[in-house]
């Protein structure tokens, strides 16, 4: 009994260091691929965690994004340390944002020593600005799908307009629309809350 409760932990632990494994393949494989970065990354890491490994919702992708932009460090690091905390715990989340960054810092060491030597030819030129339009255009992508899976209701199309505006016509501050939106939201929660609670006392009463 105690061979076979000893056969069943090593098994528990090779699982687990098989899931660590993927949870970094996974990660390094998104930040080797895409271009762009931040929300650039957002289509990739549907298809990856969401459509083919079922790791989690395209909502819950959306909130690991929303958290990610707005708390300090790289969006994209962020992100894939909530993924993997998600699946691992810690360990996970530790794996998971090593995964994102080993494709980066093996490919800007390498770039780093070249750019130099390589910027001023006209092709490495031509190269960047279709890499430039490229990105505009993941970027586009996913603000529209980000918008169209957010934009819910009368309130949150509002929070995007008046945001929109802020950003991009007053030139506030982006981390102030950010707290404002994140106020905004407590708000309308804690009164949505409530009112379903009233209804709810109603219908027992």
């Amino acid at each position: 009994m105690k061979k076979n409760d000893e056969n069943q932990e090593k098994r528990s632990g090779l699982q687990f260091l098989k899931e660590l494994f993927t949870i970094y393949l996974n990660c390094a494989k998104v930040g080797l691929f895409t271009i762009g970065g931040g929300m650039a990354m957002l289509p990739m890491m549907q298809r990856e965690f969401v459509e083919d490994k079922k790791w989690m919702t395209e909502e819950e992708l959306i909130d690991f994004f929303a958290i990610g932009q707005s708390t300090p460090g790289i969006i994209a690091i962020n992100v894939s340390t909530f993924v993997g905390y998600k699946r691992c715990g810690v360990t996970g989340g530790f794996f998971g944002t090593l995964g994102m960054v080993t494709p980066s810092l093996i490919i800007i060491t390498i770039l780093a020593t070249l750019i130099n030597s390589i910027e001023d030819y006209p092709v490495v030129q031509r190269a960047l600005k279709g890499v430039n339009v490229v990105v505009a255009a993941l970027l586009t992508n996913v603000t529209y799908n980000f918008a169209k899976k957010t934009v819910k209701n009368w309130w949150s199309a509002v929070i995007l307009v008046c945001s929109f505006c802020a950003l991009f016509i007053f030139k506030l501050p982006s981390y102030w629309v950010i707290l404002t939106a994140i106020l905004i939201g407590i708000i309308v929660t804690v009164i949505q809350t409530a009112k379903s609670r009233k209804v709810s006392e109603k219908e027992v009463k």
